[in-house]
């Protein structure tokens, strides 16, 4: 038996005797316009001259309404006394305002409550109304069938489960927003937890801007940033590209131009070191978007040789400016994760397959650390990820389900289009409308929705509402709701921590919920929070090493130790296409193509796919 023990309520709320008290019993319908009622009743003050009505009035509880042979079913958003007086031992009439949300009837076969979000028969003056059954308030959150997990319990009631369609919030993508502090970034490591563990089959990327994730799931993720990233620059399309080189200033069309021709006749030359003058072929045309390597020497070769014609007299300023900059940027030691010796080589396949865990090894998720990146970088980066993660759903014929969470969106995926990430919105919102249908799944995590692209969040068919300050904020999450619990949204500027308003497909109805309580070691950022020390003394703290991490250079001893690691030869590190460049051993197949039937060479299955693009 139910009993509402998160009120403080001893009084059982399955009325099945009639030695049980009338206190379950809260009033009489005196008024309904078929969206809402109020319910009037009479309270008597107690021996110690307050209410005995305990809980029964709280703003946000459920209530019912019985009707014999339905109970509608409503949630309490306000509540007054006429005559705006109260005496210490007076009591006297309230009214409650109750908005409908559905009614409950029981199955005749099996004898179980059953929710329906219709009205047939609406509350007629005189009906009785009073706490909802627990059975009844179980009725109303059930998935009917539906694969689900557990996440948390009932606000109301913290005696019921609160469970989620699991395939239903990831195939139709969601939103967790909140203000900070109120357990945002806990409630997500939950969520990502329980999903993995619903479907083995999902891999996960999290965009992580504080780092703090990786430490919150240690036994099913692996850390990336920078410094172990393998990303190649040639993997970058024009637009992309151009992001980088620009640096999120205004682009030159000049330039973007010259590169438009210049990439594909770099990539000729690294495929061909001795071929003669690119001809475009419709057979093998190369366009600067191909993922096909090329050599930046060879690209400043091009530049300077039509620097060098007599023809090209106009384009010089152009031709230099664009030179200067690429130089720049590979010099940019903020870079190093596109421009490092060992990136010239053609190993999309190790790349893919590390960042989107393929095969996973018991762990399917990856935290893409981003504290401390410039927005440039960020931009680029998380074009790219999103870019690839779509077009690995699409070509692995929905063999491969990833999900990609991006923490603080809003970051990345300004409302503002003057704000750049132009090509990281344009490869998010291709996953928001066309990623489900092959397997690819987006999460948004931001404290401020009214800064989120709109069509972004408007996909998002799940929202979990945390506290909101913000009256913006609130806003737009009240236009996104669409069922008629839109007044259970009143509370989110009050809400506790670790409680949430859940709506959309993801849920049988509009929940109020609070999510489990994790263990502090899977708190994110916790480690990094218990590892804060005071007092440090000057001594230890090495400033030298701060100056170098500022400059973002390394020390000479570690460049001389990582120019030529062990067991390798200096020729091994040198560029592809260069005279004593040696190509290193691969192995005859791969993960990805066991997997997916990829082809190791460029001309493979999925190298031939990308070149369509």
């Amino acid at each position: 038996m139910y009993s509402e023990r998160s009120a403080g309520d001893t009084i059982s709320q399955e009325r099945r005797d009639f030695d049980q008290p009338d206190h379950r019993i809260l009033g009489h319908v005196v008024q309904c316009d078929g969206a809402r009622a109020i319910v009037s009743a009479n309270i008597e003050p107690s021996d110690d001259g307050s209410p005995e009505m305990n809980s029964h009035w709280t703003v946000g509880r459920m209530i019912s309404i019985n009707l014999h042979a339905a109970r509608t079913v409503g949630i309490i958003y306000e509540i007054r006394k006429p005559d705006l007086h109260w005496g210490a031992r007076s009591g006297g009439i309230i009214e409650i305002a109750v908005e409908l949300v559905g009614e409950v009837k029981d199955n005749p076969a099996t004898g179980k409550p059953v929710f329906d979000r219709g009205i047939t028969v609406y509350p007629f003056v005189g009906a009785v109304a009073h706490r909802i059954r627990a059975r009844d308030l179980a009725a109303i959150y059930d998935l009917g069938g539906r694969a689900g997990v557990s996440i948390g319990t009932l606000a109301q009631d913290e005696e019921i489960a609160a469970h989620i369609a699991i395939d239903d919030t990831l195939n139709r993508h969601f939103a967790v927003v909140g203000t900070t502090g109120v357990g945002k970034s806990t409630a997500v490591s939950l969520l990502v937890r329980k999903a993995v563990e619903a479907r083995p089959d999902l891999r996960v990327l999290m965009l992580d801007p504080h780092n703090e994730f990786a430490g919150a799931l240690p036994d099913l993720s692996v850390r990336v940033d920078t410094a172990s990233l393998d990303l190649p620059f040639w993997m970058f399309r024009l637009e992309e590209f151009s992001e980088v080189i620009f640096r999120g200033r205004e682009i030159e069309v000049d330039e973007i131009d010259l590169l438009r021709d210049f990439i594909p006749q770099a990539k000729h030359l690294f495929r061909n070191p001795g071929g003669g003058a690119y001809i475009r072929r419709a057979a093998d045309a190369l366009t600067a978007d191909t993922p096909v390597p090329y050599r930046v020497a060879d690209l400043l070769k091009l530049i300077d040789d039509r620097m060098g014609q007599l023809d090209a007299k106009d384009e010089r300023p152009a031709l230099k400016a664009l030179r200067t900059r690429i130089e720049a940027l590979v010099n940019d030691p903020r870079y190093r994760f596109m421009f490092s010796s060992r990136m010239i080589d053609d190993n999309i396949h190790r790349a893919i397959g590390h960042i989107f865990r393929v095969p996973h090894e018991g762990r399917p998720i990856t935290c893409f650390e981003m504290a401390g990146l410039p927005s440039e970088v960020v931009n680029a980066v998380c074009s790219v990820l999103a870019r690839l993660a779509f077009d690995l759903a699409l070509w692995s014929d929905g063999k491969l389900k990833l999900l990609l969470l991006c923490e603080e969106a809003h970051r990345y995926l300004p409302s503002d289009p003057r704000l750049g990430f132009a090509p990281t919105r344009h490869a998010l919102a291709r996953i928001a409308k066309e990623g489900r249908k092959y397997g690819c799944y987006l999460g948004v995590v931001t404290q401020r929705p009214g800064e989120l692209d709109p069509t972004i969040l408007s996909q998002c068919s799940t929202v979990f509402t945390m506290r909101l300050a913000n009256e913006v904020d609130q806003a737009i999450i009240k236009s996104a709701i669409s069922d008629s619990s839109a007044s259970t949204l009143a509370f989110l500027s009050s809400m506790g921590q670790r409680e949430a308003i859940v709506f959309g497909e993801g849920v049988a109805t509009t929940m109020r919920l609070k999510f489990e309580r994790l263990d502090l070691s899977r708190i994110p950022g916790r480690k990094e929070q218990q590892s804060d020390t005071h007092g440090v003394a000057d001594g230890n703290i090495d400033l030298a090493g701060i100056v170098n991490r500022l400059r973002n250079v390394q020390s000479p001893q570690t460049q001389q130790a990582s120019a030529t690691p062990s067991g390798v030869s200096t020729s091994t590190l040198r560029q592809a296409g260069e005279p004593d460049f040696r190509k290193p051993v691969q192995t005859a197949s791969t993960d990805i193509e066991a997997n997916f039937g990829f082809a190791a060479n460029s001309g493979g299955r999925f190298g031939n796919r990308f070149r369509q693009d």
